[in-house]
């Protein structure tokens, strides 16, 4: 079998959680870096993503993209442990906290806090705090939910590690970067614990994007 070719920056979010998820099933891949910052999107990816967005993958004559796919074949078509519920509303679950990741988290948390908070400033560029004051109260609604989610358990979705876990944590490294996070954490104890377990696993450490 043909060794996977994941196409994509590591600093993306969507990238790492894919990575992610192929450390933890112990897959060896390559890791073809793009990075679209500095010059705009390269023309080659189009061909691989036809909608210029990142990551795309490559396996045996498969090309996929979009996160979510790519993470559910990583899952299925390789040995390792197994990273979605064995039952059918645990997979309901999951694949609703993916929904919710990419629909609600992921815009106001990265594309508006980090992007304003972090990512601007390392440009030479300053913060909108207005945009910051209008999504810190929708990050929240997010991780209010996550703790919800969570409850007692260890995992976003019951007691072992999910597709799930990997699709947020990736976002979650960087939220926790901003210092907007520690108030919104301050009441989320389930949450924080979840973010302590995650961070130290070793996939963690492998993907840790390099950003000097």
């Amino acid at each position: 079998m043909a060794k996977p070719i994941l196409y994509g920056p590591g600093y993306s979010t969507y990238a790492r959680s894919a990575r992610l998820a192929m450390e933890e099933k112990g897959v060896d891949y390559d890791l073809v870096e793009i990075d679209f910052i500095g010059g705009g999107m390269p023309e080659e990816h189009l061909a691989r993503h036809p909608f210029g967005k990142v990551p795309a993958f490559e396996h045996d004559g498969l090309m996929l993209y979009e996160t979510s796919a790519i993470m559910r074949y990583v899952d299925e078509a390789f040995d390792g442990p197994s990273l979605q519920p064995s039952d059918v509303a645990g997979r309901a679950r999951m694949t609703q906290v993916i929904s919710v990741i990419d629909s609600y988290t992921y815009p106001r948390t990265i594309s508006d806090l980090v992007i304003q908070r972090l990512v601007q400033p390392m440009l030479g560029g300053t913060a909108d705090e207005s945009i910051i004051e209008a999504a810190v109260p929708e990050v929240d609604k997010s991780m209010r939910e996550f703790e919800r989610m969570l409850g007692d358990h260890e995992y976003l979705v019951g007691s072992t590690l999910s597709l799930a876990d990997l699709h947020l944590a990736p976002v979650f490294a960087y939220f926790v970067d901003t210092p907007e996070s520690k108030a919104i954490l301050e009441s989320k104890p389930s949450l924080s614990a979840w973010w302590e377990r995650i961070a130290s696993r070793d996939s963690m450490t492998k993907t840790q994007p390099n950003l000097g």
